[in-house]
């Protein structure tokens, strides 16, 4: 439904819907190597990628305070979905913090704070993941946000294995 401004001018509804998860993992590897998973470039290549249905089009790293982050992949169906973040805190082997925002094609669907902690658990690393997002202009998440999270999750499983 559109609303009309003080000019005639018909100009979309907006609509926002928020959503906040929590989800933890425990890993059989140090702070220090699931932290790097995170941080080196050429490691999070490994695991921070869509699925066999998606073809990857651009990535850009610069792990750092203030730099920035960006994959843009193109699904089968041809929807090109983009992640952009802005690194916001980084305590080495410890927490990483930063926002982001999702597009589909042109248009933005999200943006989101991630708050990523490593804890010491025996010889492995507890990883908590706090995320806090604001869906934006009917963009209905249905939780795929916290159930991509918990795949990606998975992945990082795989090559913290590969790489003992």
């Amino acid at each position: 439904m559109a609303a009309k401004n003080l000019d005639t001018e018909v100009v979309p509804a907006r609509s926002t819907q928020h959503a906040t998860f929590v989800v933890e993992r425990t890993y059989d590897a140090t702070p220090a190597q699931v932290f790097s998973a995170w941080a080196e470039p050429a490691a999070k290549a490994h695991w921070f990628a869509g699925s066999d249905e998606s073809k990857l089009l651009k990535r850009e790293m610069d792990f750092r305070v203030g730099g920035r982050e960006c994959v843009v992949g193109k699904w089968s169906n041809d929807v090109v979905t983009s992640f952009e973040s802005l690194y916001q805190d980084i305590v080495p082997n410890q927490r990483i913090v930063y926002s982001y925002d999702m597009h589909q094609d042109d248009k933005r669907i999200s943006v989101s704070l991630a708050t990523i902690e490593f804890k010491p658990e025996g010889a492995g690393t507890r990883l908590i993941i706090t995320e806090q997002g604001a869906f934006l202009d009917d963009y209905d998440d249905a939780g795929s946000r916290e159930a991509g999270t918990r795949w990606l999750l998975e992945k990082i499983e795989v090559a913290l294995r590969k790489n003992a």
